[in-house]
């Protein structure tokens, strides 16, 4: 019964889902293909500037497609194969590269907001295709400014990926179960001299990220230099004759020596520490106090006869990794074996329990080591870019060096892959046997240019999408035009065909980038 009940609540929870996304998707169509082009029609009648409707909508194209051909089919096809198949983590796991999206709308939005109403004021006709769209019934009595917030708003992304975009793109911070709590500047006291560095502080519901200011064209960026887990961490206020405004954060990674830049900040910083680690304790008793209820049930008779289950209410925590359970991406499940309540992660393994008749069973990672006698190895989370580029290319679509630019950087040689896997996303590593990308294009919604500039290389091409540029350029001609087969349609969101690439390899016209290749060639 307890079983059943969970798998309702879930499955209510997915109904739920859907039915926002389906909303969602509609609010998406009535910016993309009612505002944006009743203004791009006007426009392109020479009214007003054609750029300003761009620089307004920015990728909006690109999220309404994402969302239209993609999330919402993915989530209507798992509703209707829900008994096989009762869960819909997965499929918010696997997009995560899709999320850059919002990055560029968030990042142009209040620009946006001003070329609104600057035009709003500057242009009759402009302010009358808006105002008659808005007195619409599927307009909902709102303005368009309501409607353009939401993609903003969605899913909490927006603080996220503000702090993703100043971390050079390179921590996995865009997770549901992350909390944002505080930012700020501090100046870290130094043990072996008496100056202080400046530093900038990242605290999240489960983490604190301690980093260091970097030089950037492009804005403020940071680099992590390490995470301390809120799990076991302690702050402290301290008295320093030479530094006022002092405190120390010590964690099971570090300990921190910190200088505010008030009284009041200091105030505020030791506040902030105290709640998230008071919370997390919280969390973290509960979860001790579940596994004093576990009745003590010897290893011998694991599998033969029920366990007692732990009860859901009881835990906040899985209790294998001990992540945070959210209602998306990381729900409860019980082991068949032991009773305890944990993620989909640590249950994702199967064995014939004899008091179920030796039917297959989902049992946690330790029940399964115990009952099999086979040991499951288990490798740090990957994030979004940390995937070796041979894994990839050992089954891309699409493979190759290319040089590459971005802005006005430096050209440079990279390793370029469209995987099977992810056949919508360009992933650029340095080299071949690479264990992390440099960065990754979700290639959805580009605008592909392959005519000659004169300050470009020969034989280039060019993605663009809002203000986001990438300038690649090929050896020869021939690979050009077969990286642009492939990339044209995937800017469609269409699946491009692997035959049509030669097996994926686009080096094998050039015989020093295939030595260079080596075997991890596809």
């Amino acid at each position: 019964v307890c079983d059943e009940t969970n798998e309702q609540k879930l499955f209510k929870i997915a109904s739920e889902l859907l039915q926002t996304e389906k909303a969602y998707v509609a609010r998406l169509n009535l910016l993309d293909q009612v505002f944006c082009a009743k203004l791009m029609e006007e426009a392109n009648k020479g009214t007003f500037p054609v750029d300003v409707v761009k620089n307004i909508f920015s990728n909006i194209v690109s999220i309404h497609t994402f969302h239209s051909q993609f999330l919402l089919p993915d989530l209507e096809k798992r509703m209707g194969e829900w008994e096989s198949t009762p869960r819909i983590g997965d499929i918010l796991q696997k997009l995560t590269p899709f999320l850059k999206m919002y990055a560029e709308y968030v990042k142009n939005f209040e620009k946006a907001m001003e070329l609104l109403k600057l035009w709003t004021d500057r242009s009759p006709q402009f302010k009358a295709i808006i105002q008659d769209i808005q007195s619409q019934e599927a307009c909902g009595c709102l303005t368009l400014q309501h409607h353009m917030l939401e993609p903003v708003q969605r899913e909490n992304l927006k603080k996220l990926m503000e702090i993703y975009e100043m971390l050079g793109e390179e921590e996995d911070i865009v997770n549901p179960s992350n909390e944002f709590i505080k930012e700020g500047h501090i100046l870290k006291l130094a043990a072996r001299n008496t100056s202080a560095m400046e530093r900038y502080l990242f605290l999240f519901n489960n983490m604190l990220l301690y980093c260091v200011p970097k030089f950037s064209l492009g804005g403020t960026k940071y680099t992590v230099r390490t995470r301390i887990g809120i799990d076991g961490m302690k702050v402290l206020e301290t008295t320093n004759a030479d530094y006022p405004h002092t405190f120390q954060v010590s964690g099971k990674e570090r300990m921190l020596e910190l200088q505010a830049s008030s009284e009041q900040d200091k105030a505020g910083w030791i506040k902030a520490f105290q709640e998230t680690i008071e919370i997390f304790q919280q969390k973290n008793e509960s979860f001790k106090n579940a596994l004093k209820d576990v009745e003590e049930v010897s290893v011998s008779s694991w599998g033969k006869r029920a366990p007692c289950w732990i009860r859901d209410n009881q835990v906040t925590l899985c209790m294998k990794c001990k992540e945070p359970f959210n209602a998306l991406t990381r729900r409860r499940h019980h082991c068949r074996a032991c009773g305890y309540v944990v993620c989909w992660k640590c249950s994702d393994n199967k064995v014939a329990l004899e008091y179920d008749g030796n039917k297959m069973n989902k049992v946690c990672r330790d029940c399964f080591s115990i009952l099999t006698g086979e040991s499951i190895v288990e490798g740090k989370k990957k994030g979004i870019l940390e995937i070796e580029a041979a894994q990839f290319t050992g089954s891309s679509i699409m493979c190759g060096f290319l040089q590459y630019c971005e802005k006005n950087k430096p050209w440079q040689k990279v390793w370029c892959v469209i995987p099977e896997k992810e056949c919508l996303v360009l992933y650029l590593y340095g080299a071949p046997q690479d264990v992390k990308a440099q960065c990754t294009i979700p290639l959805l919604g580009y605008s592909v240019d392959d005519s000659a500039r004169p300050t470009d290389p020969p034989v280039s091409f060019r993605l663009s999408q809002s203000k986001s540029i990438h300038n690649f350029a090929a050896e020869t001609e021939e690979l050009k035009q077969r990286w642009l087969k492939v990339i044209r349609v995937a800017v469609r969101g269409e699946m491009p065909d692997c035959s049509e690439t030669n097996g994926g390899n686009a080096n094998t016209m050039d015989n020093n980038n295939t030595q260079e290749a080596g075997t991890d060639s596809s």
